[in-house]
């Protein structure tokens, strides 16, 4: 679990960065990305001192979530401010629903880990309430955008767990 959620804030941050290298810097929706992004940089040195503690691995494929999530965050960027917000809707919208099980199926075994994961799931979710609130479902093709990123980032959570 530990090396699923490091390489998903991971990406989370590659895909921030990928945003902000695009977006205009006075544009209200940088702002809104570089206040998630600095939130997604406490989760991911939480989760790094973590593996670093259990000693954990992590996934090998880090190297391809670092061009992948970038190339997405700047992929969306480009498209428009709200393509943008549109993804993070998409990937909160997962991370939710994955950090959900990932509680579910702890219980009580591990009450740190899981206290760590609710934390982090209450800012995912408000990550995704702004961008909604800031018109992420007026970006164009926004429901095909959506899904495609929901089952891109599936993908990435499984191949995480094997690799």
């Amino acid at each position: 679990m530990l090396r699923v959620d490091q390489a998903g804030e991971y990406g989370a941050t590659r895909i921030y960065a990928g945003q902000l290298a695009v977006l205009r810097r006075n544009c209200p929706e940088a702002k809104l990305v570089a206040r998630m992004a600095a939130q997604e940089e406490r989760h991911l040195k939480r989760f790094n001192a973590l593996m670093a503690e259990r000693r954990v691995r992590p996934t090998a494929l880090q190297p391809l979530w670092n061009v992948a999530g970038f190339a997405l965050g700047a992929a969306t960027a480009l498209i428009s401010e709200k393509a943008a917000l549109a993804c993070t809707d998409a990937i909160e919208t997962e991370i939710d629903k994955h950090y959900g099980e990932q509680l579910a199926e702890l219980g009580d075994d591990d009450p740190e880990f899981a206290a760590d994961i609710a934390d982090f799931r209450a800012d995912e979710l408000e990550h995704r309430d702004i961008a909604r609130e800031a018109g992420a479902a007026q970006a164009a093709g926004y429901p095909l955008l959506t899904a495609t990123i929901r089952a891109g980032c599936r993908v990435a959570i499984e191949l995480s767990k094997r690799i």
